[in-house]
């Protein structure tokens, strides 16, 4: 009687399943259709040919890291072969005007574009804000950039989208319901085997709080949850027609994320390595003062603690044994959350007594990066599995001798030896960076130029030049 009753309960149950997705499959053609008929509607020029809409998401394209380096490179790269291409991008920078970040792009990156972008403004930017999810942050924000990437389809249709920013999400969407062809620049996969490491073993970290490490049962929970996020992930990654990724680091993971190696290659961002290269370099003119020199935005996974506190320990362990030292700190802040991070690490100084000895220099102008970098002995990086590391090869081309973190882009990539000659140096905690500063201090003028020599050598494949070879070898099917 038992097995009747779940018997005559399931064949309702599959038959209403199967009506409501019939009924869903139909809805979503129906919108595939009503949003290619308002492409065709709109898109039609004045001589009755229409350009070719090429789409870029990257709501924060008015920011000053890499990714934005990245994205009007790639711009400048396609306006400069494809004649009948209008770049789109769409951005929740509303505070600016087109104008204002097109000029920014320039200030910034001594990127100059050939011909006018097309912005499309979205209001709905907040919804991919991490702030807006204190728990569930990844689950959150990529739901949150599928109604961002909503609100850009029914604004502005393409007929080539590219995810510049990495919210994979979006991809589906733009595939399937707007028709059309999708590519993507990974800076650095979404969710690693790297993080799904640090629940397991229960390591602190900054996106791993102690509460969840000290608890066997939230450990867990949360392994599950990443372990599902992972599979979304994956799922939603392997929709791309294209896919291109900034490093050998981000190419294993992505590679076993979104298991699509054949339309997946590795292209290196571009970094101004030949502006870089014109500063003269020359053996050191003897000083009373030093300086070591960070570039990287004031977001938590780029570890500026580390430096201070790697900063403070040199000075404090080899007192009476350096010249005079000064850490100078440059990033860009895109927000509130950074400025307060930035005074956290003001407070840190003052704390460490290192105050006098450690400077902030917030979004500057291009020309005083270069002139801080001239003067700079060494560069210094901390970020625990950096996907790339743009900041360390402009490091590397000014001439200053690098010092990154054992791990990810600058392991793999760029901090190796060329012709089997030593290009920089790579540390991993308080203690190894400091012993590493003072070890570099401690050589002579003439093993450091020569050090500093080799590594310019090496730099040129991550130049402008390679990157657009590389980027429009990568991208061709999407314009086939």
């Amino acid at each position: 009687a038992c097995f009747r009753l779940l018997f005559s309960l399931l064949l309702p149950a599959l038959f209403l399943s199967g009506i409501l997705c019939i009924c869903l499959v139909v809805l979503l053609w129906g919108v595939r259709l009503w949003i290619q008929r308002k492409k065709q509607l709109s898109s039609a020029g004045r001589d009755g040919k229409r350009p070719l809409l090429v789409a870029f998401f990257h709501p924060y394209c008015n920011a000053g890291g890499g990714g934005e380096r990245v994205l009007w490179c790639a711009i400048r790269t396609l306006q400069k072969k494809y004649r009948n291409v209008t770049c789109v991008v769409y951005t929740g920078d509303r505070d600016a005007t087109g104008e204002e970040i097109v000029e920014g792009a320039f200030r910034r990156f001594n990127i100059k574009l050939i011909h006018p972008v097309k912005f499309v403004f979205l209001e709905k930017r907040f919804l991919v804000e991490p702030s807006l999810y204190p728990h569930f942050t990844l689950l959150g924000q990529s739901l949150g950039s599928v109604f961002l990437g909503w609100e850009a389809l029914l604004k502005c249709v393409p007929d080539i989208y590219i995810d510049s920013m990495g919210y994979a999400f979006t991809i589906p969407l733009f595939k399937y319901l707007g028709g059309c062809r999708v590519g993507c620049y990974v800076h650095y996969p979404t969710i690693s085997t790297d993080m799904l490491s640090v629940v397991r073993n229960q390591d602190t970290r900054f996106n791993n709080a102690a509460f969840i490490t000290s608890s066997p049962l939230f450990s867990k929970f949360k392994l599950v949850y990443y372990y599902f996020f992972a599979f979304m992930y994956g799922l939603v990654g392997s929709c791309s027609d294209v896919v291109m990724v900034n490093s050998s680091w981000t190419l294993n993971h992505i590679l076993s994320l979104w298991r699509a190696g054949a339309c997946t290659s590795v292209v290196y961002p571009p970094c101004d390595v030949q502006t870089f290269l014109a500063i003269p370099l020359e053996a050191e003119k003897s000083t009373s003062e030093y300086s070591i020199v960070s570039v990287s935005q004031f977001r938590p996974e780029k570890d500026h603690p580390l430096q201070i506190r790697a900063f403070a320990k040199l000075l404090k362990e080899r007192v009476g044994q350096l010249p005079s030292l000064k850490l100078i700190l440059i990033g860009g802040c895109r927000n509130q959350q950074d400025e307060e991070r930035m005074n956290n690490l003001k407070c840190l100084c003052e704390e460490l007594g290192v105050s006098d000895d450690v400077v902030f220099r917030i979004n500057i102008p291009f020309e005083e990066l270069k002139r801080h970098l001239a003067e700079a002995t060494i560069g210094l990086h901390t970020m625990w599995n950096e996907h790339f590391g743009i900041g360390v090869v402009e490091c590397m081309a000014a001439g200053t001798v690098i010092l990154a973190h054992n791990s990810g882009g600058p392991k793999l990539d760029i901090v190796v030896p060329h012709e089997g000659y030593v290009t920089g140096f790579l540390a991993e905690d308080e203690d190894s960076y400091a012993e590493t500063m003072a070890y570099i201090f401690s050589l002579s003028p003439e093993k450091r130029l020569q050090i500093r020599e080799n590594a310019r050598r090496s730099v040129h494949r991550f130049s402008d030049q390679h990157f657009e070879d590389t980027f429009l070898l990568s991208v061709e099917p999407l314009f086939k």
